[in-house]
């Protein structure tokens, strides 16, 4: 935790070569600390370490943002906080309630991209395995792929 200066895309959260920086006298909503984690934890580690402030349109990045969806929400699960903390009403261009409606439905944006990269299993998949499906996790850092 430290003081950013200049812009950022979320006020209070700086991506830096790989890091979360967080200055908590600019942060006005602690719940994209964890979907701004979830970004960092869903890139394969060679291209985590390179991530810095706002990150490129491009193709990785927008599965990025859907994979650090799935990703924070089951963190939300996992760590037994309501998903509004995450995806509350000022965030996600004023989508967060229909963001946690369609996790609790079962409409798990994300999930596909999760389970290639080895970070979880969908129900089908889960049977097969006898593991637990998502939003269980199997790992919460993506390796390199």
């Amino acid at each position: 935790m430290r003081p950013i200066n200049g812009y950022t895309f979320l006020p209070g959260l700086q991506l830096k070569d790989g890091k979360l920086i967080i200055d908590t006298e600019k942060l006005l909503y602690p719940g994209d600390i964890l979907h701004e984690a979830g970004h960092l934890a869903t890139m394969p580690a060679e291209l985590r370490k390179t991530m810095s402030d706002t990150l490129p349109n491009n193709d990785l990045n927008q599965g990025g943002e859907m994979m650090a969806l799935a990703w924070s929400y089951a963190a939300c699960i996992h760590l037994d906080i309501d998903p509004a903390f995450v995806f509350h009403a000022e965030g996600y261009k004023g989508g967060g309630k229909n963001i946690i409606q369609n996790f609790t439905e079962g409409r798990f944006v994300g999930l596909p991209l999760l389970q290639w990269a080895g970070m979880c299993y969908d129900e089908q998949k889960a049977r097969e395995l006898n593991k637990p499906a998502y939003p269980k996790m199997i790992r919460w850092l993506r390796e390199n792929q």
